[in-house]
C-alpha cells in the first residue's frame, strides 16, 4: 500500500528588502524542521515588500552572524508577488507593523488577509512587538534579531505541531 503525499504547510516570511530578517527567519525555521525530521511537512520561503535588492544574497553582516550560530543563509532576495504568494502560501508572516500594513494593502482578495500574522506573535520568551530592522545598526542589532527569530521560529513550530 502506497503512502499518500503529506500536504505541506506553506510559509512565507516577509520583511522590507528580504536581505536581513526574512531570509534569517526562513533559514532558522528550515533548520528547525530539518533537524526535527519534519521537512516533508513544510514549504518555506521568504520575500521582501520592496524589490530593490531582488536577486541579491542576504546582507553579508547578517550571514556572518547567522553563520556563527550554524545557520547558512543561501537565499536570494525576491519581492512579494501579491497574487501568486497570497494564493500559494498558507501563512504569510511579516516582521514588523509596517510589513503587516503593506501586506494587508497588497491583499487582492479579502479572504486571504487571514493568512497574515506577525513574527513576534510566536515569541515565547521575548515580549517585543516587532522584529527590528538591523540594517542601519551595529553588530548587536543582528545578534538581537537572531535571538528574537530563534524564539519566534521555535514558538511557531510548537504551535504548528501542537495540532
Amino acid at each position: 500500500m502506497s503512502k499518500l503525499p503529506v500536504k505541506k504547510t506553506k510559509i512565507l516570511f516577509v520583511c522590507l528588502g528580504n536581505i536581513c530578517r526574512s531570509p534569517s527567519a526562513h533559514t532558522i525555521f528550515q533548520y528547525l524542521v530539518d533537524t526535527k525530521g519534519l521537512s516533508d511537512k513544510y514549504e518555506i520561503d521568504s520575500a521582501g515588500i520592496l524589490s530593490v535588492h531582488q536577486g541579491e544574497m542576504a546582507d553579508a553582516r547578517m550571514r556572518k552572524h547567522a553563520d556563527k550560530r550554524g545557520y547558512i543563509i543561501t537565499t536570494r532576495s525576491r519581492p512579494v508577488d501579491p497574487v501568486a504568494d497570497f494564493e500559494h502560501y498558507d501563512m504569510i508572516i511579516g516582521m514588523d507593523n509596517n510589513n503587516i500594513k503593506s501586506l494587508r494593502s497588497m491583499t487582492v482578495v479579502d479572504d486571504k488577509i487571514d493568512k497574515i500574522s506577525k513574527m513576534t506573535d510566536y515569541c515565547t520568551l521575548f515580549k517585543e512587538t516587532e522584529i527590528p530592522d538591523p540594517y542601519y545598526g551595529g553588530f548587536e542589532g543582528f545578534e538581537y534579531v537572531l535571538d528574537l527569530l530563534e524564539d519566534a521560529c521555535n514558538g511557531l513550530l510548537l504551535e504548528l505541531e501542537e495540532v
